[in-house]
């Protein structure tokens, strides 16, 4: 945990973007680290956590996590969480909280929020469409006999 702290602190004097560091570790070993490069890259997923989890998956040849934790200095926003179970980490660590990053305008109760509403009742507004049509691929994808499920 200090070692993700430390890169959060290190981005910010370096101007690499906001104020957060993460680390996957497996066992013993760091596998990869990443520092939230959103304004430095202009990529509004360049998150610590996403930055990170990407670098492992690489180093590891996997798209999956397991048998490594994820060390994060504050609790993640609902993108970088939804990551981390995807990647199927075993364990995620965290620092500081979503309430203390709102603090200090990085609001992601904003988002935790909106998930709870409906669809129609959040403030982009969204609107389902051509549903059978995207229905296709996803039949596809059942029939499909050498796919990698995940």
């Amino acid at each position: 945990m200090r070692r993700a702290i430390q890169i959060a602190l290190e981005n910010v004097r370096l101007g690499g973007g906001g104020s957060f560091g993460a680390v996957v570790v497996r066992g013993d070993e760091i596998i990869a680290e990443g520092t939230n490069q959103v304004t430095s890259t202009n990529d509004p997923s360049a998150h610590a956590e996403m930055q990170a989890v990407r670098a492992a998956c690489h180093i590891l040849g996997h798209f999956q996590l397991t048998g490594c934790e994820i060390y994060s200095s504050c609790e993640p926003c609902p993108m970088c969480l939804g990551v981390i179970y995807w990647a199927r980490a075993d364990k995620l660590y965290y620092a500081a909280t979503a309430e203390d990053a709102a603090a200090v305008g990085f609001d992601d109760l904003r988002i935790y929020r909106e998930l709870k509403s409906r669809p129609d009742a959040r403030s982009i507004p969204m609107c389902q469409m051509l549903r059978e049509d995207a229905l296709v691929p996803f039949r596809a994808w059942q029939e499909k006999r050498d796919k990698i499920p995940y």
